[in-house]
């Protein structure tokens, strides 16, 4: 509740962890590589002359979306009453200067902001030192350990997520004004960010075992759930840098807003270190496989940050990508179990993905049609484009299905299966997946990856299983038993 202190000290109020659930200094950073990844060669340079220097030379090559950042809800309804009962209240952290005023600007309560300019670092010591010129008693919120010099010598404090031991110490410095504690960190954001579900993808890899007839091949089966787990691991590195690089679109997305980098649910230094760890166990855990996995494993990682840095933002490029990474994950599975895919399984599998790709990109253009936006957030797709998608996504989608009937009617493949004709069951079935696909994306029934989609809908797996079931049946010895 508001204090009722007649004339109140002035409230001085840290920002990073505090007012917001985030970190100004990462989000500008990872929005500065995001523009051109060469900055990441000059900040040891900038860093030489002391993390203020750094902190202007970052925050004066990007533009924030401060409105778009996680901000501590309770904390800004708190100050807005402070305000109201006509209290002094003051923005200071140690972000740049050009970062907190726009924040204290958005934020509209702020009697002033004060941050780092370049020489000093507007923190703990430095931090006390410039509120004390301006006021002998004030009240100060903060978050963090190094807010306990600033504390020290508070009338009061504002405590925010403190951790135990930090909240033991600050009860001994001074009274607590009030609290606000929120979500950090929790084992259940940390699960949700690696996206375990999107791990369905990597079944791709077993493809190569199924169609090679080596299902009951102990050590190749071995090898394929090692791929899956590589494929799983590198994913989960990729999908982490792709949400630290995408804050201010996902908080823009109608379901992104709620993916923890972005709600602020999980720190952004954390992402920055998961993510390689993630990826260096990928490839620890690769290096039991042969090194053609290991290639076309590293050509899937290179491939997905190009993604993530540039290609997101190219139209059409994306959509291809996606189905070359789609098609990548069956390459993998038959590196992994020596064996060499055929023309055939490459090309369907590259024209089903790009389909599917497509939907994904469809489904996001249906809602900026019926939310009245022009473009999508940082891709290269305007609502208009939503026909033509279709058209696309549909025609491939046929082309996939034209080329296992060529397949079919290959003489390799009448050589390879004993009955050969049970295969051409399967068009029909894969017809019916495709368009029905196709139809819940038009009526506005996907909302997420259209191959987790698949993978999840009750229809998609029937009917999968029955391809699966053909194909065996296609290889099963009829002819052999009827005669004996």
């Amino acid at each position: 509740m508001p204090t009722q202190e007649k004339n109140p000290p002035p409230l001085y109020v840290d920002l990073d962890g505090t007012l917001i659930k985030s970190d100004l200094l990462l989000e500008s950073f990872l929005e500065l590589i995001k523009r051109n990844l060469l900055f990441i060669f000059l900040v040891p340079f900038w860093l030489i002359s002391g993390k203020a220097h750094l902190k202007q030379h970052i925050a004066k090559r990007v533009e924030l979306r401060v409105e778009l950042l996680p901000y501590n809800t309770e904390l800004l309804e708190y100050l807005q009453a402070q305000k109201k009962l006509q209290r002094k209240i003051v923005l200071i952290s140690a972000s740049d200067q050009r970062l907190v005023d726009a924040v204290a600007a958005h934020c509209a309560c702020f009697d002033a902001a004060i941050g780092s300019n370049g020489t000093n670092n507007c923190s703990g010591a430095l931090k006390l030192t410039r509120i004390q010129r301006d006021d002998a008693q004030f009240v100060y919120a903060g978050d963090n350990r190094v807010d306990l010099a600033v504390w020290a010598q508070a009338k009061a404090a504002v405590a925010v997520n403190l951790s135990p031991s930090v909240d033991s110490k600050l009860r001994e410095l001074c009274p607590i004004e009030a609290e606000f504690n929120y979500s950090s960190g929790s084992f259940s954001a940390y699960i949700r960010t690696l996206r375990l579900h999107q791990w369905l993808k990597n079944t791709l890899v077993f493809l190569p075992l199924a169609l090679a007839h080596q299902l009951d091949n102990p050590k190749l089966i071995v090898n394929a759930l090692i791929a899956f787990l590589c494929f799983g691991l590198c994913a989960s590195s990729v999908y982490i840098l792709n949400d630290l690089l995408d804050l201010a679109s996902d908080r823009q997305h109608r379901s992104k807003y709620q993916r923890p980098f972005a709600a602020g649910d999980i720190p952004l230094t954390s992402g920055l270190v998961l993510s390689p760890i993630l990826l260096l166990s990928a490839f620890s855990l690769a290096t039991t496989l042969p090194g053609t996995f290991i290639i076309i494993l590293a050509l899937y990682y290179l491939c997905t940050g190009f993604y993530s840095f540039v290609l997101k933002r190219i139209m059409l490029v994306d959509v291809i990508l996606l189905a070359a990474l789609y098609t990548l994950r069956i390459i993998s599975g038959a590196a992994a179990i020596s064996v060499v895919p055929s023309f055939w399984l490459l090309a369907f599998s590259m024209f089903l993905f790009f389909s599917l790709a497509v939907v994904k990109r469809y489904t996001e253009l249906v809602y900026l049609r019926n939310a009245g936006i022009e473009q999508s957030e940082g891709r290269g797709y305007y609502a208009q484009d939503l026909n033509m998608m279709a058209m696309f996504g549909c025609a491939s989608a046929f082309l996939s299905v034209m080329v296992f009937a060529l397949y079919i009617n290959n003489e390799d493949t009448a050589n390879q299966y004993l009955t050969p004709e049970l295969l051409w069951l399967i068009c029909p079935l894969l017809l019916y997946m495709v368009t029905r696909i196709w139809l819940l994306a038009a009526r506005g029934k996907i909302e997420e990856d259209p191959i987790v989609f698949a993978l999840k809908d009750r229809v998609s797996q029937i009917v999968t299983l029955s391809c699966g079931l053909l194909l065996w049946l296609a290889n099963f010895p009829w002819r052999q038993i009827i005669l004996s």
